[in-house]
């Protein structure tokens, strides 16, 4: 094909104007994937109770840590798809894709059984309250169970994306998301089949998205086909994505075991800290979404414009998300400021665990602005294949910082400093990412 018609080409154009165009998709389909978690969260809370959303919430955090390994890996997989399709190598684009599918595929399901097999072992080490394991064991079961779907659906989205493709993977993401709310509430409320029936919804809703986008992948790519004649393993192309994505696999591993940590610290509040800690953190992920959305194309945009060399472009485009980002930041914190206490009671009526949340909420999204120019730079040390890095720093600022001080300040002013140590983390993350950008050694990570 030739280079004039080839799509989602980033290495062309305004650089703001790229930016804007590829991450508007991104952050609709970012907001389209937390409405999983928060459609089964609403109806779980409004229709069953306290105890089943307690339990949705202690879910969410473990099948993160599960998962997390696939996710960086896959990360990488982006990066080096990214890189050869701004270096127009074609081919190795191909090759990229059909290797990490086949390794996604068997990957999760071993994540799947060995889930399902742990999974009260788990919730006890957590320390999670007596009333809520049953609950949480029946959910996270079949959650659990389908998380090679997920995985899959997934890996195809974050495939299409380092080609410069945003706009599909929207789409299926919608017709997931839209599946996904219709069958929770017919599942729950008509059914009457309980939390089982909000996992299952999603399970169904996430394989139906797998089966369109491999459809229109298959009949309308230029570039990529998962037909079964076309899937090849390429063990060098894939171990490039490995030694890019595996710093970050690690860095999403650390960041999920340390939430289980923070959550154990949470859980010894009882089930209304619990509850209101689950609900709010849904709320706080779903108003980050546009930043991620920002870094997600810069990671895209980064490994796009190394493949081409042009360098002059990546700073650019650092410039304009910066400024993009710090917007966000600064008005997320003020919607939340004056809608926080009104957005938890979407989950419940319980007074108690809507005051805790607004608590979290109100600390929290006031120290936005560094979360968001941290996972900035991020975006670009990413997509040069600088991946390393970003991952000592969320060691350091989680298991150095947040975790310890999170036990500390518990001790002094109860759960509220549990949020304190949240937001200690972000501000020394993003003071240490700054200083490293600023050497310039991510320049020399390129796998192009």
């Amino acid at each position: 094909m030739s280079e004039d018609v080839m799509p989602g080409d980033l290495t062309k154009g305004p650089e703001w104007k790229v930016l804007l165009n590829f991450s508007f998709p991104l952050l609709l389909a970012n907001l389209l994937q937390q409405l999983y978690l928060i459609i089964d969260s609403i109806i779980v809370g409004q229709f069953i109770g306290v105890e089943a959303l307690a339990a949705v919430s202690a879910c969410y955090f473990v099948y993160y840590f599960v998962i997390s390994l696939m996710i960086g890996v896959g990360s990488g997989i982006t990066v080096i798809v990214a890189q050869y399709f701004g270096a127009k190598r074609y081919n190795e684009v191909q090759l990229a894709a059909t290797s990490f599918i086949i390794f996604i595929l068997f990957a999760g399901i071993f994540l799947s059984v060995g889930g399902i097999y742990f999974a009260d072992d788990i919730f006890q080490v957590m320390q999670t309250p007596a009333e809520v394991i049953p609950a949480a064991v029946e959910y996270f079961h079949i959650y659990i169970g389908g998380s090679f779907i997920f995985l899959i659906f997934n890996s195809l989205i974050s495939i299409l994306r380092g080609i410069g493709d945003a706009r599909r993977p929207l789409v299926f993401i919608l017709i997931s998301s839209l599946l996904n709310a219709v069958l929770c509430y017919l599942f729950v409320v008509p059914l009457d089949w309980g939390i089982r029936g909000a996992a299952l919804s999603t399970v169904v809703a996430q394989l139906a998205g797998v089966v369109i986008a491999i459809v229109y992948t298959n009949l309308k790519h230029p570039i990529i086909s998962f037909r079964w004649k076309r899937l090849r393993f390429d063990s060098k192309i894939f171990m490039q994505g490995v030694r890019i994505g595996l710093p970050t696999s690690i860095q999403q591993s650390a960041i999920a075991l340390g939430l289980i940590a923070l959550l154990g610290i949470v859980n010894s509040f009882g089930t209304a800290t619990l509850t209101a800690y689950g609900a709010a953190g849904k709320i706080d992920t779903f108003v980050s979404q546009p930043i991620l959305a920002l870094c997600s194309a810069l990671t895209a945009f980064t490994g796009q414009n190394i493949g081409a060399q042009r360098f002059d472009r990546i700073k650019n485009g650092l410039r304009y998300s910066l400024l993009i980002s710090a917007i966000i930041s600064i008005s997320a914190a003020i919607a939340i400021t004056f809608f926080g206490d009104k957005i938890m009671m979407l989950f419940t009526t319980d007074q108690e665990v809507i005051t805790i949340g607004k608590e979290y909420l109100l600390i929290v999204c006031s120290f936005y602005i560094f979360h968001g120019l941290m996972n900035t730079y991020n975006g670009l040390l990413r997509g040069s294949g600088a991946t390393f890095f970003p991952m000592v720093v969320s060691l350091i600022s989680l298991w150095i910082i947040r975790i310890p001080f999170a036990y500390l300040f518990s001790e002094i002013w109860g759960v509220t400093g549990v949020w304190w140590s949240i937001v200690t983390g972000w501000v020394l993350g993003f003071v240490a990412t700054y200083i490293y950008y600023k050497m310039n050694n991510w320049k020399e990570k390129a796998v192009v």
